[in-house]
């Protein structure tokens, strides 16, 4: 089976390519760096002819908030004419655990026209809406420091192992189209502010995490539901501790 990774060079992307390939299918990593641009439409109707299924896992380079809107409706409308033309079959994207929640959010509210563009268009979709990778906790906590401290909100995240988000967009990639949304999440909730100083404590970082339950998560104020999944969520393995004990290793 012919399948497009829109996005295939990122950190979602670069494994989920390698996953697909070792289960030996064709699988075009498609990118602006291998001539494939979905915000322009460069080489799109090339990289998607024959293909069956396609991935779109890229992201913003600005989460500016006109910008973020622009690249993800942008880039949605090219890539659905283009996958209608080349008569692909299984339109799957990855999106964010909390997207019709966060309304203040900028990120988040394109994230939803994203996800409103897919629903709208006649090709058979899944949406795979996850919650915040372990890899980004230290651009979240870059996000609330000022000098050595960090203002972070208490409130319960439920983070995953991006190889946990790469297996489970295999396995939706290549079952059957839901035409709806599937949710999933690590297999423990911390409170954000306790994650970051998890993070810090593993890699000797001297910043000092202050709780605020008003500080802003990109823009928007959250609780204990805002970035957390309902009770049917597909749940990861591996767990923060051992992922961090993992990272340590690999330096």
């Amino acid at each position: 089976m012919k399948i497009v990774v829109i996005g295939g060079s990122g950190l979602i992307g670069t494994k989920l390519v390698s996953r697909l390939r070792q289960k030996g299918h064709e699988v075009v990593a498609a990118s602006p760096n291998s001539g494939v641009n979905a915000v322009t439409g460069e080489g799109l109707a090339d990289a998607l002819a024959g293909a069956q299924v396609v991935v779109d896992v890229a992201n913003s380079p600005s989460f500016e908030d006109r910008a973020v809107l622009d690249f993800f409706q942008t880039s949605g409308r090219n890539l659905l004419a283009a996958e209608s033309v080349a008569g692909v079959r299984h339109h799957v994207a990855l999106s964010v655990v909390g997207t019709d929640r966060l309304r203040d959010s900028g990120y988040l509210r394109a994230k939803l026209a994203q996800e409103k563009l897919i629903k709208a268009s006649k090709i058979p979709y899944t949406i795979v809406r996850s919650t915040q990778f372990f890899e980004f906790v230290n651009g979240i906590a870059q996000s609330g420091t000022v000098g050595q401290t960090v203002r972070l909100s208490p409130a319960l995240l439920q983070p995953i192992a991006s190889d946990d988000v790469v297996a489970a967009l295999a396995d939706a990639t290549l079952g059957a189209p839901v035409d709806g949304t599937i949710e999933i999440a690590g297999p423990e909730r911390i409170p954000l502010d306790e994650l970051c100083r998890r993070y810090f404590r593993a890699n000797q970082d001297p910043r000092q995490v202050v709780a605020d339950a008003h500080a802003r998560y990109f823009g928007a104020e959250i609780n204990d539901q805002s970035l957390t999944p309902g009770d049917k969520a597909r749940l990861g393995s591996i767990r923060f501790e051992d992922w961090l004990s993992r990272s340590a290793s690999r330096k």
